[in-house]
């Protein structure tokens, strides 16, 4: 299979699963946007993957959060309920390998992940290429470690110590 359409799927499925996952506390309340009302009390993934494409392609969500309407609350905590997005779809070896060379879109992905800024990704990029051996520490080292041990290297780094936050 060819690398750049695997890189393709590997980004494709990390960003879909963020938007599943992120169904555990969703942006805005459980009823945020038309979507959500339209398919209220289902459950399963097609509802789901419906009431997120509605929210998103009519922007009601956005536009529900910004008014308060659409059963949108912007003073609902946000938070992460799922898995570890590197360990899913064997994305951490991907980003293994593009760290060991210092470049490549599985280490653009986790970067964009980190929530670092395009301008900041090619610095990223080197400077987790430099700290390879204490980000990958061991050959089965976990994602939990990995993200944690790229967030120490970032904030020691001048550029990227604002980045370099704990997920909640």
């Amino acid at each position: 299979m060819d690398k750049r359409l695997l890189s393709k799927g590997l980004i494709f499925g990390l960003l879909s699963a963020a938007s599943l996952a992120a169904q555990a506390d969703q942006a805005g309340g459980g009823g945020c946007g038309w979507g959500n009302m339209l398919f209220e009390g289902q459950r399963g993934l097609v509802p789901h993957l419906l009431a997120t494409t509605t929210n998103g392609t009519s922007g009601n969500a956005t536009f529900g959060l910004t008014s308060g309407t659409n059963g949108c609350d912007s003073g609902v905590k946000l938070g992460y309920g799922g898995r570890s997005l590197l360990a899913m779809n064997g994305m951490l070896d991907s980003i293994a390998e593009d760290m060991a060379q210092g470049q490549g879109e599985a280490l653009d992905a986790y970067a964009t992940l980190l929530g670092i800024e395009a301008a900041d990704r090619a610095h990223f990029a080197k400077v987790t290429h430099e700290n390879f051996g204490s980000i990958f520490s061991a050959a089965d080292v976990t994602s939990e470690h990995v993200l944690a041990a790229t967030l120490d290297v970032m904030s020691r780094d001048a550029q990227l110590a604002r980045y370099a936050k704990t997920p909640a």
